[in-house]
């Protein structure tokens, strides 16, 4: 992997994914704040989405845009051969 996907890039997008969701603008003809949750496509849950709900299109989305499931390592085997595998096999696997 070059250093345009790397375990550091990754969860610097995830920590702006978090802080662009945490957004909130006024809509003066709502007379209200509105959020990402006003405005979020939200399939499956369209009438009233909460923020999880919304559709987010990112290479985070393969770790459910969650650091701790960045960050998680795991034992493998395969035949006679034991490793560790972390989010470069996840990745590869999902892709």
């Amino acid at each position: 992997f070059s250093g345009v996907l790397s375990a550091d890039v990754l969860r610097a997008l995830l920590e702006l994914q978090e802080r662009l969701a945490a957004v909130t603008a006024w809509a003066p003809a709502a007379g209200r704040e509105v959020t990402l949750r006003d405005v979020c496509y939200a399939p499956l849950n369209a009438q009233d989405p909460e923020l999880g709900d919304c559709c987010v299109n990112s290479v985070t989305q393969y770790f459910q845009n969650n650091g701790t499931r960045l960050a998680m390592t795991a034992t493998q085997t395969d035949g006679e051969e034991t490793g560790t595998v972390d989010w470069r096999d996840h990745l590869i696997y999902c892709v």
